[in-house]
């Protein structure tokens, strides 16, 4: 996949290309179905397949105060895409005067003639253009003018719900780990930095390594315990994540994100990792004494072995190196 930013460049290829349009959160099941006729219809044209795609959510630039929930970062968004086998993806940077064009003017003046887009894929339920007052047989209808073709993309439905970046979220944050990561294709993760903690669970018998989160827009799924792999250094070790409020310590009331990384005794202090999630095995609860928190953490880890020896059956290629 060839990358083009336009805030660092106005160059594109004057070959014409079949090209949609999105922000893409999380490259998702439904976005690589809409990318595949993309690419089918290029490939029928003999013309390259290219993605337009924004560095940073347009919410962001039209509200000052809006702190975005998303599915995976910019960078993180490019090399998924480059997975899907797509010819371009061009950034087009996402500004006040940008957001102001009518959907017309988006289409004759930054589709057709600056970038020079031949055939407009448009997903089922996308809308563009200022206050996004358009609908797809306007689309047509603008595209005909300047001799773009625009054609509606087929959506993509999963037990009877169209996939999207919004369900996916809330999949996550109920918990719900396999379904989001069947729509998204692959494990959902978060990465950050080992911070020093309280130290409890050394005492209890289950030493974490407590994380800070760099991705601070990123989803936090629900409060509980998990079933993960961890990434460290190229190597992949199982674990089990906790993220809640310590209800039985009763130290706070911030979210802790701790990991236990099972056969593992090194100084992790402020390195980086990352987080797979793989399952949910229960939501944040609060006990009466200590003793009764490493009995069920030690149920937990029962739990997650089971769960992770599954996975490392049924795909050969995440089990854990020792």
């Amino acid at each position: 996949m060839k990358r083009i930013d336009l805030s660092e460049t106005k160059k594109i290829n004057d070959i014409p290309f079949v090209a949609t349009v999105g922000f893409f959160d999380g490259v998702h099941i439904g976005h690589q179905y809409l990318i595949e006729q993309v690419k089918a219809e290029a490939q029928r044209l003999g013309l390259p397949s290219a993605v337009i795609t924004f560095p940073v959510h347009p919410r962001e630039v039209l509200q000052a105060d809006y702190q975005p929930t998303l599915l995976c970062g910019y960078e993180e968004k490019l090399e998924k895409l480059a997975n899907t086998g797509i010819d371009y993806c061009i950034t087009l940077p996402f500004t006040r005067e940008l957001s102001q064009l009518s959907a017309r003017e988006f289409i004759h003046n930054v589709l057709r003639n600056e970038m020079g887009v031949h055939t407009l894929f448009v997903g089922y339920d996308h809308r563009f253009g200022h206050n996004r007052e358009s609908d797809f047989s306007e689309y047509e209808r603008y595209g005909n003018e300047v001799e773009m073709r625009v054609l509606q993309a087929t959506e993509l439905q999963v037990n009877g719900e169209n996939v999207s970046s919004s369900r996916i979220r809330r999949l996550l944050q109920s918990g719900d780990i396999r379904t989001a990561n069947a729509l998204l294709s692959y494990s959902y993760t978060i990465s950050g930095k080992i911070v020093e903690g309280y130290q409890v669970g050394r005492t209890i018998g289950f030493p974490t390594a407590n994380i800070r989160t760099w991705e601070r827009y990123k989803v936090i799924p629900q409060l509980g315990v998990y079933a993960v792999l961890v990434h460290i250094q190229n190597t992949v070790y199982e674990g089990m994540l906790y993220i809640g409020r310590r209800p039985t310590l009763n130290h706070d009331s911030e979210i802790s994100v701790e990991v236990n990384i099972f056969d593992f005794d090194a100084d992790l202090y402020n390195q980086s990792l990352t987080v797979e999630f793989i399952d949910f095995i229960r939501g944040d609860m609060k006990f009466d004494n200590l003793k009764l928190l490493k009995q069920q953490i030690h149920r937990d880890k029962e739990a997650v072995m089971r769960i992770l020896k599954k996975i490392a059956i049924h795909n050969k290629n995440i089990l854990p190196q020792r």
